[in-house]
């Protein structure tokens, strides 16, 4: 009889170890580099396929649970940076007056705000100006900041970011950035 139950117990466990093996072999996490920056979240590849969180790719996500039906909208932005009336890319280590212009077209979903901001090499994040939108938005308009004082105080990239609130209780997602070189002289 003893022989029986420990016959039973190998079987049972040889079944859920070769089972976990198995799960182990179809689903496994992996990294995953957008434009040469690691995605937060990663991905999964499972049967062959890879599965990546959609949030990662700087659009607008909306949920239609009656339906079950996901939507993705990642409207055209354009940004240009003014030093006056000069775009620039670059700059020298050192404050600097700008403004950023940006040009938004495609964007099919309704929005409540929208907002520039910059991060520094060390992911420090200033907010440059944000504004609210109307309820009448179109899908094509224009976002001019107002002229900002940022110290650039190392060499490095420098990421302006245009962000948008779809309503007021969501937080803003990132949609496109524009990188600044900063070095020194």
């Amino acid at each position: 009889m003893k022989w029986k139950r420990t016959t039973a117990f190998v079987l049972l466990f040889s079944l859920m170890g070769s089972t976990l093996l198995y799960a182990d072999g179809v689903t496994q996490k992996i990294k995953v580099l957008y434009n040469g920056r690691e995605l937060a979240d990663g991905a999964y590849v499972i049967d062959g396929k890879t599965y990546v969180p959609i949030r990662e790719f700087n659009g607008l996500v909306t949920y239609n649970d009656n339906a079950k039906v996901v939507s993705f909208n990642k409207p055209n932005v354009h940004m240009f940076l003014f030093k006056g009336e000069t775009p620039f890319g670059n700059v020298n280590v050192g404050k600097l007056k700008f403004n950023v212009f940006c040009q938004i077209d495609s964007l099919r979903t309704d929005i409540s705000a929208v907002k520039v901001a910059i991060t520094a090499p060390d992911g420090t994040v200033k907010s440059i100006q944000s504004q609210n939108i109307g309820s009448n938005q179109k899908d094509n308009f224009w976002f001019r900041t107002d002229d900002f004082t940022y110290d650039f105080k190392s060499s490095g990239k420098y990421s302006v970011g245009f962000y948008i609130k779809q309503s007021q209780s969501d937080d803003y997602t990132l949609i496109s950035e524009k990188i600044v070189n900063a070095i020194d002289n």
